[in-house]
């Protein structure tokens, strides 16, 4: 048996465990979603910590126990900034170790062994989680800058407790694909003469899948801010209107469908076969079908003249 193919079978591990929780979690929403609006969870709080932004507003009324814990969507710059530095730090404890032979720090050594990674030598392409662990830098930063500079945020609000998640799931993300890092000790180990031997065609096409689909987000995101603008590119209003253009074409949220696709991307990166990032583009999955789902039902009761033919999520399909 390969290699990667028995550090796949090995006993489910915490990150493997807590990835298939949160699926299993936004799944069960999902389909509870799905169901007719007579037979929907009526617990106030329930709906209040699935939805957030503009689909709130479509939700059941929110008593004052509920406002009470807003925070502005706006501040989701601050997952952003949180990732740019701790993944920037982790891109960093890499590059040391691969180009210059510096072991991890042995506290990040530690909670990694903690949270299951493995060591063992030949199995994962350290090339992979490298070129992942870029994509996932420089994903943070594109959204960093659209938060800052593109998106135009009415005053929509957030859930505390969406909010400290987001604060913690791009620390999680990026632990996830160092823990994919084949380990020598406290030191990567790269098979071969150099990083570059390790090269494959699914490192090129993972590539090129990451950058085509943070184009398409990119350009959803301006077309969403320039509804808001006029055509001098200044702010007038903060409502919401009918976006076109792009893959708005086809569904309501394809800002949704491309972050699917940019984690897609990674999971080719790593070679198809990684079920621990399978997981996370499990749970990726799930998570933003939900939340177009909530934006598709929003736009549809808020706009008579909605396209029928959009789907939510997949383009034809859901």
């Amino acid at each position: 048996m390969a290699p990667w193919a028995e550090a796949e079978l090995s006993a489910l591990n915490p990150l493997r465990a807590l990835w298939l929780t949160l699926t299993a979690a936004f799944l069960l929403i999902l389909l509870l979603q799905l169901l007719p609006p007579s037979l929907l969870p009526g617990c106030a709080i329930f709906q209040d910590l699935i939805r957030y932004g503009k689909t709130k507003c479509g939700g059941p009324p929110r008593p004052a126990a509920c406002r009470a814990f807003d925070v502005p969507k706006r501040y989701f710059y601050h997952f952003y900034i949180i990732s740019v530095l701790w993944n920037g730090f982790l891109l960093w404890c890499l590059t040391q170790s691969l180009f210059l032979g510096a072991p991890f720090p042995s506290w990040l050594h530690g909670l990694l062994r903690i949270l299951g990674a493995a060591q063992f030598q030949g199995g994962e392409l350290v090339l992979s989680a490298f070129l992942v662990l870029i994509f996932l830098w420089l994903h943070s930063v594109r959204r960093l800058f659209e938060c800052l500079y593109v998106s135009v945020f009415s005053s929509v609000m957030i859930h505390i407790v969406q909010y400290c998640f987001g604060l913690v799931y791009y620390v999680l993300v990026g632990l996830t694909v160092l823990s994919q890092v084949p380990m020598d000790g406290r030191n990567a180990y790269v098979t071969g003469k150099n990083l570059l031997m390790q090269t494959r065609w699914f490192h090129i096409l993972g590539m090129m899948m990451f950058f085509w689909s943070s184009a398409h987000q990119y350009k959803c995101h301006v077309i969403l801010s320039n509804l808001r603008k006029n055509k001098a590119g200044v702010v007038i209003h903060s409502n919401h209107r009918i976006p076109f253009g792009d893959w708005f074409e086809y569904v309501s949220s394809p800002n949704y469908l491309a972050e699917l696709m940019i984690y897609i991307s990674m999971a080719v990166t790593f070679g198809f076969h990684n079920l621990t990032w399978w997981l996370v583009v499990t749970y990726v999955f799930f998570s933003q079908a939900l939340f177009a789902f909530l934006s598709h039902q929003f736009y549809k009761s808020k706009f008579i003249s909605y396209p029928k033919h959009r789907k939510a999520f997949l383009p034809f399909l859901f």
